[in-house]
């Protein structure tokens, strides 16, 4: 039976998942592949380190270069992380003749324009399906099974800590601070959390969806980020008392007028199934023209979910090595000489509808001011909430949902609300989508 060697680069938590995955489903691998694929070469920063596989038949390096450089390595798996080394590493193979699997979202993200033509001019494989949702198979979604369609939305939970911390803050009624506290020590967050809770992660991952579902290069300069460090527990649970839930989303969505790309807490009716994605799960939603909405859900980290994603790359590679160049699923799903610039909207552009919370003095007359600025703009309002003043508290807060305008126009009014002397903090704005 042919065999099929494969060098990691990495063999930490995915990448121990990996080689384990391989050893423990090596039966039905074999079964669909008609080849026996094999971990034959690690690199590793330690060689004593305990792994979860069995490490008895693996060559463990030292030399992460040493492995792309073996003659009995077919496919580079590569897993160390980062952008700059991971980026060294992957053209060098390239250059060698390897094909490539990555979980990197920061590599494809920062460097994919670059790396598929590479990757073109050696006439070899480059697949990333465990760099966005770990197990859910969402850019062979977008790739192959939606080919058919014109996609219209993109909205996912990309990141499963700042899921985890938005869920403990609803259902548990916790600040932000403490919640991240135990996220770090469950091992959800690191140590330096900035990449979750402030978007980057997500920014990363919206990236790579986005030039999949629209055909474009590598955008992550042109998005929109904002975190979840500085919501407040008072806001998810005015969100709730309205019939929403706060979710951290990467939103890709085309328009007549250009693209919007922007990571953000967004407020969902609750209803939505999207909304009711808890703890640490992963889901994206996709809209296309003929299909229409789709959801595909399940665990977005993990060793062995990131690791399913891994090995299903290696399949796809291993059937991919005996077909023409030009007989290859292309690396985003578009002919590269198809992947082209589009408009994409700047943030006063944005079409939704906002929730914003003031925080204004308890005397006579404020709602009037306030409701006035948005009639004067032409804003719609969806919903009001006004609080009752706390005791010793002269101050209340006031909710608008608004329908859908520009966030020019919001911004505008902001501008001369927040300014009033009854308004006694900064006003909180988040976006609102239903997704209908």
């Amino acid at each position: 039976m042919k065999r099929i060697n494969i060098g990691i680069l990495g063999l930490g938590t995915v990448g121990a998942g990996s080689a384990k995955v391989l050893q423990d489903n090596q039966a039905e691998i074999q079964r669909r592949l008609g080849c026996e694929v094999v971990v034959t070469a690690a690199s590793v920063r330690d060689l004593n380190a305990d792994r979860d596989c069995d490490c008895s038949s693996i060559d463990m390096l030292t030399d992460p270069f040493a492995v792309i450089e073996r003659d009995d390595v077919d496919i580079v798996v590569e897993l160390i992380g980062g952008d700059s080394l991971a980026k060294e590493l992957v053209m060098q193979a390239m250059s060698n003749g390897k094909h490539v699997v990555t979980a990197n979202k920061a590599l494809v993200a920062m460097h994919g324009d670059e790396l598929f033509a590479h990757a073109q001019a050696h006439q070899v494989a480059f697949c990333f399906e465990a760099a966005v949702a770990g197990g859910i198979s969402i850019i062979k979604a977008l790739r192959e099974g939606l080919a058919g369609n014109q996609i219209e939305l993109i909205a996912g939970i990309i990141n499963g800590t700042g899921n985890f911390i938005l869920t403990e803050m609803r259902d548990k009624g916790r600040d932000f601070d403490d919640v991240l506290k135990e996220a770090q020590t469950l091992g959800y967050a690191e140590a330096d959390p900035t990449f979750d809770v402030e978007g980057i992660d997500a920014a990363h991952k919206l990236t790579i969806l986005a030039a999949l579902g629209f055909g474009i290069p590598m955008a992550f300069d042109k998005l929109i980020i904002e975190g979840i460090s500085d919501l407040e527990l008072k806001d998810v649970d005015f969100a709730g008392e309205l019939g929403y839930r706060i979710k951290h989303l990467g939103i890709a969505k085309a328009t007549d007028a250009g693209l919007e790309l922007r990571v953000h807490p967004t407020l969902i009716p609750s209803k939505r199934l999207i909304a009711n994605v808890d703890g640490v799960m992963n889901a994206v939603l996709v809209k296309g023209n003929a299909v229409g909405n789709t959801l595909h859900y399940g665990a977005g980290a993990g060793a062995l979910p990131t690791a399913s994603a891994v090995v299903a790359d290696i399949c796809d590679v291993v059937r991919a090595m005996s077909l023409d160049v030009s007989q290859r699923v292309p690396y985003t799903g578009f002919q590269a000489s198809q992947v082209v610039e589009r408009a994409i909207k700047l943030p006063e552009q944005i079409e939704c509808a906002f929730y914003l919370r003031f925080e204004v003095a308890d005397v006579p007359g404020v709602m009037s001011k306030l409701s006035a600025e948005f009639a004067q703009r032409e804003i719609s309002i969806e919903a009001i909430k006004q609080t009752e003043p706390e005791p010793g508290q002269e101050s209340v807060s006031v909710i608008f949902i608004t329908q859908i305008t520009t966030e020019a126009s919001v911004n505008e009014v902001l501008s001369t609300l927040g300014a009033l002397p009854e308004v006694s903090a900064p006003v909180v704005k988040l976006r609102v989508e239903h997704f209908h």
